[in-house]
């Protein structure tokens, strides 16, 4: 296909979703089953238009994956409610820490007893499919600053959360594959890649975001005029929290999210909006309800259009990479596993002990989404050396397992929340 017709597909789905958005959204489906489903009649499943071989367009599938992932990572960061509280952050943190590598176990015991792969190879590809996806899962996350959904929050902060708790287990199966140095007894790995990693992912997150915050309010004191420069900063601190994550071999998905979280929480504080200590009222009226000039308000309209065209340009992508002939068994068999087994005992195990009722935790359960976010760490993988064999074989596995993650949960996200919705508002 040629970039006049790439051209012509995006614009002309582009303006049909935007001119059509209100019948779009009566529709029982998510909008990326709709852009999965353009994909497929111009690729080779249908017309043949075109096709795109992620094995090799992967350097630029993992710089767009990336991006699209951070940006994600940032849009659901400053939308979650304020303040940060261990009561409220208990059971997403254990869904990211703790649910995650249960996944990751379950997932490689069924790769390396069933699948047949080897021992490194099933613990790399249960690390690219375990995370749960911040840019797909849009229907089940946070919705605005205001939004005190706890379903909703869980998901979020989750899906935030569990892309960068996932590295260590990417860079371990790299290790076993011999890819990546994991130390003696594997020392250097926990030391470094598990400890060192997470916890100054997080602090740099944590203090980029707060000075941010504290620059930005005093830039408005003297010139009420610098917010129209919100999506420079807001931009400007996903890029430097990034790369100083980088640069510190920590991981930059938390950071951002971090950054975000802790950005959205320190404009709230100076403001004098954050709910008291004992949950009552805030010190000003308007709390849950955006505050104008606001580098967290203000910039997010900006990254969530981003958000919008990557996904947009990344489902079609997975939509032009599929045959007919890409539906094994072994694929969909996997597929199948990770939805209706290793995601649900995942879940189960991370949430025992908290008081998560039992209709919330089965859709959260459910709702374990997997995209962009896998598909980065399979490019991540194939860029740090995956021998062709192996990155075919994972590229097919993960391609359906995301497929088909598009389809069932896009089919099953609208009913199932309003379901949930009314039970709980039934008397």
């Amino acid at each position: 296909m040629t970039s006049a017709i790439g051209f012509l597909v995006v614009g002309a789905l582009m303006l049909a979703m935007g001119l059509l958005a209100p019948a779009v959204r009566r529709l029982p489906l998510t909008t990326a089953i709709v852009y999965l489903a353009v994909g497929m009649v111009f690729g080779p499943t249908l017309l043949g238009l075109y096709h795109f071989n992620p094995l090799k367009e992967s350097a630029v599938l993992e710089v767009l994956t990336e991006a699209a992932v951070l940006i994600s990572l940032f849009a659901a960061g400053v939308k979650l409610p304020a303040p940060v509280t261990w009561a409220r952050w208990r059971s997403p943190v254990l869904l990211a820490f703790v649910s995650i590598a249960v996944t990751v176990v379950l997932i490689a015991a069924f790769v390396y007893y069933v699948l047949g792969l080897p021992l490194g190879a099933a613990l790399l590809l249960g690390a690219i499919l375990a995370p749960t996806d911040p840019v797909l899962a849009g229907d089940v996350q946070v919705r605005h600053a205001g939004d005190r959904d706890r379903l909703r929050f869980s998901l979020t902060c989750e899906a935030g959360m569990n892309d960068g708790s996932a590295f260590p287990f990417v860079m371990l199966g790299l290790g076993l594959l011999g890819l990546h140095d994991l130390g003696e007894l594997g020392l250097r790995w926990v030391l470094l890649d598990v400890l060192w990693a997470t916890v100054g992912g997080i602090a740099i997150g944590v203090a980029g975001g707060a000075a941010t915050a504290h620059l930005a309010a005093r830039l408005r004191r003297a010139d009420p005029a610098s917010e129209r420069y919100d999506d420079f900063i807001g931009l400007g601190l996903i890029g430097a929290v990034y790369g100083l994550a980088a640069v510190a071999h920590t991981w930059g998905f938390l950071a951002v999210f971090f950054a975000a979280v802790t950005l959205r929480q320190t404009e709230l504080r100076l403001a004098g909006a954050l709910p008291a200590a004992d949950g009552g009222a805030p010190a000003q009226a308007g709390y849950g309800v955006p505050a104008p000039g606001q580098v967290s308000v203000d910039a997010l309209v900006f990254k969530e259009h981003l958000e919008r065209l990557s996904e947009i340009l990344l489902v079609l992508l997975i939509g032009g990479t599929l045959f007919v002939d890409s539906w094994s068994w072994r694929a969909v068999g996997l597929a199948l596993f990770v939805f209706l087994v290793a995601r649900p005992l995942s879940v189960l195990a991370g949430l025992s002990g908290t008081r998560t009722p039992w209709p919330m935790r089965g859709l959260i359960s459910w709702f374990g989404v997997r995209g962009i976010g896998s598909l980065y760490y399979l490019m991540y993988a194939i860029e740090h050396g995956l021998p062709e064999w192996l990155a075919l074989e994972f590229i097919h596995l993960t391609l359906i397992v995301v497929t088909l993650s598009i389809l069932v949960h896009g089919v099953s996200v609208k009913p199932l929340m309003q379901r949930f919705w009314h039970a709980r508002e039934e008397p």
